[in-house]
């Protein structure tokens, strides 16, 4: 290992070479803002085409005008490599825009282009459901977005079900993807309403939502449609087709998804409503005996069995509407108290499972216990002391 030398020589030797090559030490280089941060005054960026990517610095950024990804901009500078991090990258001393991005060029000639067939128009925009049952979602299968949307959901009402098409959301291939998925929840009788979503990215990762296979599937939907794709300050022509732009996931599973103490009051005010009406039916029906007074007296005893046999007939289809959603809230108590019981502690111990103490301190690892140190073993009818005489790692196994 004699002839072995430093990362800091290796690293050393290398800015010497940059720093020796005069071509690289003043020199132009246009290109595409791909990413933007200023911190401190201080703006890094990358530049980019089509084969590849420069990371840049650029010092004083305040001085300069503010650059938003998309950006085509020309760049002045130098290459240096930065030796205690390793990485290389352009020192930039100039910086000036000369043309807007491709992709933001393309997104904004096909907005206008949608726009202008009437992709956009507010009056053919379908509103939410009022009750929604079950929401189809499009989306990743991985990711924070999907659980976002199953934990906000579950929260406001654990009776609305979800059903995931998983796609792509970004890369070659993803729009299809995205449009065949629209396609299928289209003409899927069992979805009550459509989400679109996935989380913040670059114009480059958003840029499946912003193609024309996309928005014709939204534009040509049966269903409401959400959309729910990046952050909130990102927009995409699907935001625009779509019957509602939430500005996140989780805001679409708000916005879609009725408390389940919403929905009660909702029942209430329709036995409410139908009893309001009934007593308003008694109330005119008495108005027309008073006027039938002077009839003889079997008309009116007519009459009066007419309005009571009416009467019967409207409490009963009320009684048997509200007892079949009070079967139906029972049904779903007890579903989710037997899901329930299968998580009790007590069903868990009885079944062979254990819960191991060192110290006063629950061992979750192999690692938590050494050999000869004391131990107890908790059972659901008692406690065992004993001692480690061994440990066996996952990898030992």
């Amino acid at each position: 290992m004699e002839n072995a030398i430093s990362v800091s020589q290796v690293n050393n030797y290398i800015k010497s070479i940059f720093d020796a090559e005069l071509m690289l030490q003043n020199i132009f280089v246009y290109g595409e803002i791909g990413t933007y941060k200023v911190t401190n005054g201080i703006a890094y960026f990358n530049l980019k085409d089509e084969m590849g990517v420069l990371p840049c610095v650029l010092f004083g950024a305040d001085s300069f005008p503010a650059f938003e990804v998309g950006d085509q901009v020309v760049v002045g500078g130098r290459v240096s490599y930065y030796v205690k991090g390793g990485k290389l990258s352009f020192n930039a001393f100039s910086i000036e825009r000369f043309g807007i991005g491709l992709l933001y060029q393309q997104f904004l000639e096909l907005k206008s282009k949608l726009e202008a067939k009437g992709y956009f128009d507010e009056a053919i925009k379908r509103p939410l459901p009022a009750r929604v049952r079950r929401i189809g979602v499009v989306s990743s299968e991985t990711g924070a977005v999907i659980q976002d949307i199953i934990d906000v959901t579950t929260r406001r009402n654990d009776t609305v079900d979800i059903v995931l098409y998983p796609v792509k959301v970004q890369g070659l291939g993803a729009d299809k993807e995205i449009a065949k998925a629209i396609d299928f929840f289209s003409t899927y009788d069992k979805v009550d309403v459509i989400i679109v979503a996935r989380g913040g990215g670059s114009i480059e990762d958003l840029q499946p939502f912003n193609t024309e296979i996309v928005a014709d599937a939204a534009f040509r939907c049966r269903k409401p449609l959400v959309s729910a794709v990046g952050h909130e300050t990102d927009y995409t022509i699907i935001d625009f087709v779509s019957d509602l732009r939430a500005p996140t996931p989780s805001a679409a599973a708000e916005l879609v998804v009725n408390k389940k103490s919403d929905e009660y009051e909702l029942l209430q005010g329709i036995l409410d409503d139908a009893t309001n009406k009934i007593n308003q039916k008694i109330i005119d029906r008495s108005q027309d005996i008073k006027l039938c007074n002077m009839r003889n007296d079997k008309q009116i005893a007519n009459l009066i069995l007419q309005t009571k046999n009416q009467l019967f007939k409207s409490l009963f289809m009320v009684e048997r509407l509200c007892l079949s959603k009070l079967n139906a809230t029972m049904v779903a108590i007890n579903d989710y108290k037997s899901k329930f019981a299968h998580y009790d502690i007590a069903s868990l111990t009885d079944k062979g499972f254990v819960k191991v103490f060192a110290n006063g301190r629950l061992i979750k690892s192999v690692a938590d216990v050494l050999v000869g140190q004391p131990i107890e073993v908790s059972l659901m009818n008692g406690k065992i002391s004993a001692i480690v005489d061994g440990v066996n790692r996952g990898e030992d196994l």
